[in-house]
């Protein structure tokens, strides 16, 4: 049995690793929230009726009453709402009697055996499963909570009342009935700076299994990490005063997703920037995946000119172009750079004067082809490590006055 328990504490631990891991590469691109990144905030109640059918052996499941509650509604990988994702529904409940409040995590799964302990994307709540995924350890043994939509408010939950049934099972029973959750998005509807950590609120008479703790905290510990100090912020988090360093970020509202953005403040005026910019013969100097320039057209950097660049290493280099689709000399270039088999990237440069110093920041995502298929997830973070590398070199080589 000793053997088996440290066999079981090592791959529960390991896993911990690796999701955290995992965590800390999301967050090269999304430095506030790796997972569930927009989110629309909810208050309401829940409502107990104290299981008369049987005791679950949650002492705060199996007494009647009601809590008020805020809550966080959010797609897991930030995907568009015209596509599946994992949607998540975090609760504070705030306990009558209590050193605290009891935070509960909540995404979609299956609802029978075993899909109650498996993740379902869904394109919405309507005929979604919610759980814990996770049980509790309760004094009857393990506890998993469970919720199904019984109404939704008209057009969007920032619209209504959003009603939820509350069920709890053990790991291999029936779901029983054992209350009801009611959550609102209020007049202005907006997302919450909440954090919610079940592992530290727990409702009485919950407890945290050992192995659950060893499979989340690594986790949770890497999401609240300080994110690396080029890695551009989201709008609604980032200063108004300093607009440069804003990104557009998708909302559950729009759906909308944000390129890659990262930033740099460099200690080279912005003309010295520009100039390096603007010499499309050094781009392969700069430009994390160009190998060589074959040809600049004269025009470079007007609308509509073409440099024409190798990507790879020899003997494996691949010719393609990178064509300019905006400019504002001084200011920002925009450019739709081909790099195949990858496919081809919209990517914005935009240039802050600031004096002796210059703010620089380069957006980019994948537009067409293989490079498209990659989950925006796993795009993103990779996107935005070699785009922090390219501003590197660019400062390098503006400090050094290259392009003069």
């Amino acid at each position: 049995m000793t053997q088996q328990l440290r066999v079981s504490s090592a791959i529960t631990s390991g896993a911990g690793q690796a999701f955290a891991g995992l965590f800390r590469l999301l967050k090269l691109a999304r430095p506030d929230r790796p997972i569930h990144p927009d989110g629309l905030g909810l208050s309401g109640t829940v409502t107990r009726t104290g299981n008369p059918g049987g005791p679950s052996g949650i002492d705060w499941l199996d007494s009647p009453g009601s809590d008020q509650v805020v809550a966080r509604f959010s797609r897991s990988l930030g995907l568009p709402q015209s596509l599946p994702d994992i949607l998540g529904l975090a609760l504070r409940v705030s306990l009558a009697a209590g050193p605290g409040p009891a935070d509960i995590l909540f995404a979609s799964t299956g609802w029978g055996l075993p899909g109650r302990f498996l993740l379902v994307p869904r394109l919405d709540v309507a005929g979604a499963a919610m759980t814990t995924l996770m049980p509790y350890r309760g004094s009857r043994g393990p506890v998993l909570l469970g919720l199904r939509t019984r109404s939704l408010p008209p057009g969007s939950l920032a619209s209504g009342e959003w009603v939820l049934g509350l069920y709890w099972a053990t790991p291999g029973g029936r779901w029983r009935e054992c209350g009801e959750v009611r959550l609102q998005a209020g007049a202005n509807p907006a997302d919450t700076p909440l954090r919610f950590d079940p592992l530290e609120h727990q409702p009485p008479g919950a407890q945290a299994y050992s192995w659950t703790r060893r499979l989340r905290k690594p986790s949770y510990r890497a999401a609240r990490r300080p994110a690396p100090p080029a890695v551009g912020r989201p709008l609604h988090k980032a200063p108004a005063t300093d607009p440069a360093l804003q990104l557009q970020e998708s909302t559950p509202a729009t759906g909308r997703n944000p390129m890659s953005t990262v930033s740099q403040l460099f200690k080279a005026p912005s003309a010295d920037v520009w100039r390096v910019i603007a010499d499309g013969w050094l781009y392969s100097g700069w430009v994390v995946g160009a190998s060589r320039i074959r040809d600049v057209d004269a025009e470079w950097p007007q609308v509509g000119a073409n440099l024409h660049h190798s990507v790879g290493a020899w003997p494996l280099v691949l010719d393609d172009s990178s064509r300019v689709t905006a400019v504002e000399p001084g200011r920002s270039l925009e450019l739709v750079a081909r790099g195949w088999p990858m496919g081809e990237a919209k990517v914005e440069i935009t240039l802050e004067d600031r004096g002796a110093q210059c703010l620089v920041t380069i957006a980019e995502d994948a537009i067409h082809g293989p490079g498209k298929l990659m989950p925006k997830a796993l795009r993103v973070p990779l996107i935005s490590a070699r785009n922090r590398e390219t501003l590197r070199r660019l400062e390098l080589m503006a400090i050094g006055g290259a392009g003069k």
